[in-house]
């Protein structure tokens, strides 16, 4: 099981402060923002040799579900 950034959010994120400072905004003066978007991936093999019962809505909720 893996939780982590999404990337394609983050660089999304990265971009529109990348814009305000081409809009001439102080980088000092941006706020620090925390990803809004995160990954989940879970490998249901990994999880059946750790012999782990997985909620049905915790693999419902996973954004990738490698079997």
């Amino acid at each position: 099981m893996s939780y982590g950034v999404n990337l394609a959010g983050l660089f999304r994120e990265v971009a529109d402060v990348v814009d305000q400072i081409a809009k001439g905004a102080q980088p000092a003066e941006l706020p620090i923002v925390q990803s809004s978007r995160f990954y989940l991936a879970i490998n249901l093999k990994s999880v059946a040799a750790l012999g782990i019962t997985l909620p049905l809505a915790l693999s419902a909720r996973a954004d990738e579900v490698i079997e």
